[in-house]
């Protein structure tokens, strides 16, 4: 029988977060797209956490949905509960998260895929990757994939977006099973395919704790944790009346000195420290052994129940993943205050997988070895839904851009988490699943979740992703911002009795001369919500226009500040490097730097500034090198 033949334009390689948003980019991009699964369930799989955002990952979900991605729009489409984290901070690390209905959030998803058109779902095991020599005799060019089938489909980009699937196993003390996450099954082919093209791999681990039995919990001696009054939805696009909704509660409850006793006792019985597990784990997401031991002062940590969705009884354990024997995961949940009589549904486990070294990309996710094949999420040495999806949406715009005949985009530090979480995997040497922190993005006042849309709207537009009708809001919104702004700043306030009475009431130094009402708002006591009474002058304006104006006019001074540090960064970012240079010809550089600067071979000098072992002298070296090639 003839072996099936097919020709697409992208193969996607994995239906994970990232596979999802890679996808729907290429095949929104116009681009005849197949995304390949090794189950159809798995689409947009929640295999550990039940919930979207969170500190820094929910910049990241508006910027996917900033860009044209369909995340944000999924989740406020599926959460129960939603929370506006970091309040009683400033306005950078403001963050949303949404507990989401798991079952609900991976049939919407599938859904979208499945009424997307130009996309394809395939449920089948890709095995190889298919390339072909450059005429010029130089790097290889990807072809195409080849299932486990036998069927070849051929494209002219493949992106992998495998997630914690390669060579999957996972651990439950003594206990191994070789599948993927939820018992699917793993990958266990497409890895020799990998080394056979030199691509360089790396053994990961990660974990996630036990479900309950919602009737044996419990909750009167545990703390109950209600969403916000007031939902925030995460997508531009989302009206916010229609996530108005009554939300599920969770609850908080604590681990003690007699839950630790048992992990210590039974240390000897946990994969990760006898020994079994070869794969390195996220340090910024620690099992609960790892707590118990790496921070044994601590008397107690804390332990979120959580609900798994509105048509289950499941109840996601927060904060206690762990890979210990079955019985030693009963005797220490059932320690935890409420979960004394607690039934498993699921058993913790811990995962390990095969990733790729990201190094080996260029900032737009395409491999520097083998042209139109690119890599996004998990598969990369990241962590999280988030991430992952960032990573999908990148990849498949440039897949795209790149079979378009375009040029592809890069998002630098400065634009947005996006461009610092794909900075930091290509170029850091990243020995543990990475995590996005607001404490990465060094520009992090300027890239607030609250102005993702202003910051990367257009680029989604550019691309394709974007309508003319999403621009155009856009554009009216940005414009009353500035008007606002201006009239704010050029509007005077006399020391007035009435005025002097007004500050009074709010608690506020009285005027001794005339003031603008931006001088007013600065003060911390005083906002544009309470500045009413001596401005009658404003005209109602959209919430989404008075949080954008409250916060230029308070923070302008650190604004600015952060937005001069930006243009000393772009000099370096766009001061691009050959790719036909020769570092041995860039004298006086030291040895550890031109090993590094020919392994990684960065585009600019402001990536070659930020590898390992690459110092500032090395870079003033490289920077006298370049002037000197341009005369």
């Amino acid at each position: 029988m003839d072996q099936i033949r097919e020709k697409v334009d992208v193969c996607v390689i994995g239906a994970g977060h990232a596979g999802c948003e890679a996808a729907l980019a290429c095949a929104r991009m116009g681009l005849e797209t197949v995304i390949f699964t090794v189950s159809v369930d798995s689409i947009a799989l929640m295999p550990c956490n039940p919930n979207i955002g969170g500190s820094s990952k929910g910049h990241l979900v508006r910027e996917v949905d900033a860009l044209g991605g369909e995340m944000g729009k999924n989740i406020d489409k599926t959460f129960i509960q939603s929370k506006m984290l970091n309040l009683s901070k400033g306005p950078a690390v403001h963050s949303l998260r949404a507990q989401a209905d798991k079952a609900e959030y991976s049939r919407s998803m599938r859904k979208v895929l499945e009424s997307q058109e130009h996309l394809i779902i395939k449920q089948a095991e890709v095995c190889e990757l298919l390339t072909e020599e450059e005429p010029d005799g130089g790097k290889k060019r990807i072809s195409g994939v080849k299932t486990f089938t036998g069927a070849v489909y051929e494209a002219r980009a493949v992106i992998l977006c495998t997630g914690t699937y390669l060579r999957a196993r996972c651990l439950c003390g003594e206990a191994i099973t070789y599948t993927g996450p939820n018992g699917l099954q793993a990958a266990n082919h497409l890895t020799d395919s990998l080394k056979a093209l030199g691509i360089g791999l790396r053994r990961f681990k990660t974990g996630t704790p036990a479900r309950m039995d919602k009737r044996s919990i419990d909750f009167s001696k545990m703390e109950e944790q209600f969403g916000d009054e007031r939902v925030v939805p995460f997508s531009f696009s989302t009206d916010p009346e229609s996530v108005q909704i009554e939300q599920d509660s969770c609850w908080l409850t604590y681990t003690n000195e007699r839950t630790h006793e048992i992990i210590r006792a039974n240390l000897d019985r946990s994969p990760i420290y006898a020994g079994i597990i070869e794969g390195t784990g996220p340090r910024y997401c620690p099992s609960i052994e790892d707590k118990v031991v790496k921070f044994a002062d601590k008397e107690r940590h804390q332990v979120f129940i959580e609900p798994e969705g509105r048509h289950t009884g499941e109840m996601y354990v927060g904060g206690m993943s762990s890979s210990l024997p079955e019985d030693v995961q009963l005797a220490m949940y059932r320690t935890v205050p409420g979960l004394e009589n607690c039934r498993i549904v699921r058993n913790a486990y811990a995962i390990e997988y095969d990733c790729i070294d990201a190094r080996q990309l260029f900032p737009t996710l395409e491999f520097k070895e083998i042209e139109g094949l690119y890599s996004a999420g998990q598969s990369n040495g990241s962590s999280g839904y988030e991430e992952a999806a960032a990573q999908g949406i990148l990849a498949g715009i440039n897949a795209s851009l790149k079979c378009l005949g375009r040029e592809q985009i890069v998002i630098d530090r400065s634009e947005g988490y996006l461009g610092v979480l794909v900075d930091d995997l290509v170029t850091k040497d990243n020995t543990e699943p990475y995590r996005m922190m607001t404490s990465r993005a060094e520009y992090r006042l300027l890239l607030r979740q609250d102005n993702a849309d202003i910051r990367l709207r257009r680029k989604g537009y550019e691309a394709g992703l974007i309508t003319q009708e999403q621009m155009d809001h856009l554009n009216r919104k940005i414009e009353m911002i500035q008007s606002e702004v201006q009239r704010l700043r050029s509007t005077s306030v006399g020391a007035s009795a009435s005025t002097q009475a007004f500050l009074e009431r709010m608690g506020s130094v009285p005027l001794k001369t005339a003031a603008t009402l931006a001088e007013l708002m600065c003060r911390p006591e005083l906002s544009y919500e309470t500045l009413a009474p001596i401005d009658p002058e404003r005209k109602p304006l959209p919430a989404e226009v008075l949080e954008q104006v409250e916060i230029e006019i308070k923070y302008q001074g650190y604004i600015e500040r952060q937005q001069r540090q930006v243009v000393q960064y772009r000099k370096m970012e766009k001061k691009m490097i050959p790719q036909d240079i020769d570092y041995d010809d860039v004298s006086s550089l030291r040895l550890e730097a031109r090993q590094k600067l020919k392994l990684f071979r960065p585009i600019s000098v402001g990536q070659a500034s930020r590898i390992s072992g690459v110092t500032p002298a090395d870079v003033a070296v490289l920077l006298v090198y370049l002037e000197h090639r341009e005369r």
